[in-house]
């Protein structure tokens, strides 16, 4: 059986958890903790970096942050997890959502300034598989209309947009906030876990805050006030310093574990690249100013039927592979809520997408009897 997923373990995990357990210190925010974030901020330039228990918690530390009210509407994919629309919906925003594009199912940026009102307070691209939205123009848009960004990079670890001027930034250090996952089908992970980036410095104090459960416990422990106490809004976001410990060990094995999957990626597009027009599917069309962090390999069928068609191929050579998001703007929960038009291009992928098994351990006969399987031969 070839499994969609298997994390991945750098061999130093358990050392880390026993270190971190001998310290005397497991609650949070620790040597391990640390360590990582201030991994994050120096190598790929973000600003203030906090840990947390998922990307989930993240986002819900972005909402809070840029005071998300009953009323407020706030623009996001409608081809994304539940995640990014629930960390403002339990701020009481609206939820306006958002097409995805014709090449990939990114947020469809021509059309995103139809949806900006005098209500609307933020906009949360989703960097879907890694690949870049379109940040010049999102960032245009959001500076003309006085919006708050924040980057669901959930899936983003390790890529980079190069924006019209031709400067290259790491994805999570463009817009205001950005939300990062560690979940284990992620690139590298901690089983659960998930990062808040703060790049708008006047942000900075308060996330600390709203990560410390409302209070300024971590200015007391560095010595800055000589008691703490309830000053603000906020919950359990700090991960314990096992998962912190954990995700250390990944973190060491990044380049390792990057190149490895950028191989088993161009694996599968090389070996499938002449014969996608002849078996009905498109492969992934990276953008010019994006680039690939490998995160994972879909296939995107000129039909429902032939997706499932697939599927079953696939899965009568114990092959499992699966297929992504429903449009959250047909959810149950949400369907009879939504006002706008229907989402062709999101509709789209929630039918026709397929994501292909994608992990480190994958082997090359693995993928080349996948490919074959995928050819019929």
């Amino acid at each position: 059986m070839i499994g969609f997923n298997k994390p991945y373990l750098t061999g130093s995990e358990t050392q880390y958890i026993t270190d971190a357990v001998a310290s005397g210190k497991i609650s949070g925010n620790g040597k391990y903790t640390q360590l990582c974030q201030q991994f994050f901020e120096k190598k790929y330039g973000f600003g203030k970096c906090l840990l947390t228990t998922s990307c989930t918690d993240a986002l819900e530390m972005a909402a809070i942050l840029i005071n998300i009210e009953p009323g407020d509407e706030v623009i996001i994919p409608s081809y994304t997890f539940v995640s990014t629309a629930n960390a403002f919906v339990l701020r009481g925003a609206k939820i306006v959502f958002a097409d995805s594009n014709e090449q990939n199912p990114n947020i469809d940026t021509k059309k995103l300034e139809s949806l900006i009102t005098s209500k609307t307070k933020a906009i949360v691209p989703v960097h879907y598989a890694g690949m870049a939205c379109d940040m010049d123009t999102i960032m245009e848009l959001a500076n003309r209309y006085s919006l708050f960004v924040i980057e669901d990079a959930a899936q983003a670890v390790d890529s980079f947009y190069t924006g019209k001027n031709g400067e290259k930034k790491a994805l999570g250090s463009i817009g205001h906030l950005a939300a990062f996952s560690f979940h284990e089908t992620k690139n590298i992970i901690s089983g659960e876990g998930g990062m808040l980036v703060i790049n708008d410095k006047k942000f900075a104090n308060r996330a600390e805050i709203i990560w410390e459960k409302g209070t300024n416990r971590s200015a007391f422990f560095r010595g800055e006030v000589n008691k703490y106490g309830w000053v603000d809004i906020g919950s359990s976001f700090l991960p314990s310093e096992i998962i912190s410990a954990f995700l250390w060990a990944q973190i060491e094995r990044l380049d390792e574990i990057q190149k490895k999957r950028k191989q088993i990626w161009n694996q599968y597009y090389d070996g499938l690249k002449e014969f996608n027009i002849k078996y009905n599917f498109e492969l992934p069309e990276i953008p010019i100013y994006a680039s690939n962090n490998a995160h994972m390999f879909y296939l995107v069928f000129e039909s429902l039927e032939k997706r499932n068609e697939c599927i079953y191929r696939l899965k009568t050579k114990e092959i499992h592979a699966v297929f992504h998001y429903l449009s959250l703007h047909k959810s149950p929960y949400y369907k009879d809520k939504y006002m706008g038009d229907d989402l062709i291009w999101s509709n789209h992928y929630s039918d026709r997408l397929l994501r292909l098994p994608f992990y480190y351990e994958l082997s090359n006969e693995d993928i080349a009897f996948i490919i074959a399987t995928l050819k019929n031969e």
